[in-house]
């Protein structure tokens, strides 16, 4: 519980970055249908409400999850979230919760980013941390790299994709790890 005039902000919890939409139902519950092993690795639960964002339209809503079967990589917008999107189209799904800053370094939240057949493609873990340059600084961990744990500072670089064209180059296992270490960390 947080102290009376303690000082509390929203954050981010997780996240799943880049699912796409497999399913729209009109007439079910309103709600957005996941599969829970996505869930499990972001840390998503089932009823907690989340911010779904629609990277292809703009639209934004607050809806809550239910799980899906395991292993189907669904998502599937129901009620009137139906009407927000279209299949195919590809969704950010975010969860936050309320702490005190001094608390943000104890706090890492899981981001999910997916391939565009739902395979999951990284999980990443924010980390606030204090360095010589603020008391609050940042920084993205891929905890789904091979050795070590690639550090970087941004998210949008697939490294699924880049170890695959090194392997097709025929680049060794440790070529490879010693690449991303000295080109993609820091």
């Amino acid at each position: 519980m947080f102290k009376e005039g303690e000082l509390v902000v929203n954050v981010i919890r997780a996240k799943l970055h880049g699912l796409r939409v497999t399913g729209a139902d009109l007439h079910y519950h309103g709600s957005i249908t996941l599969d829970p092993e996505h869930c499990d690795q972001a840390g998503l639960y089932p009823t907690e409400f989340v911010d779904v964002w629609n990277k292809n339209t703009g639209a934004r809503l607050s809806t809550y999850v239910i799980f899906g079967e395991a292993g189907s990589r669904c998502c599937i917008l129901n009620g009137a979230a139906a009407r927000t999107c279209q299949v195919g189209d590809e969704l950010i799904i975010a969860a936050s919760g309320n702490v005190a800053p001094k608390d943000l370094y104890d706090l890492s939240p899981k981001i999910v980013t997916f391939m565009p057949d739902n395979e999951v493609d990284q999980v990443l873990e924010y980390e606030v941390f204090k360095s010589g340059q603020r008391p609050f600084d940042f920084r993205i961990v891929d905890k789904s790299a091979h050795k070590p744990a690639s550090i970087h500072n941004y998210a949008d670089v697939n490294l699924r994709a880049i170890r695959g064209e090194l392997k097709a180059r025929e680049f060794s296992d440790t070529d490879i790890d010693e690449f991303i270490t000295k080109y993609l960390t820091r």
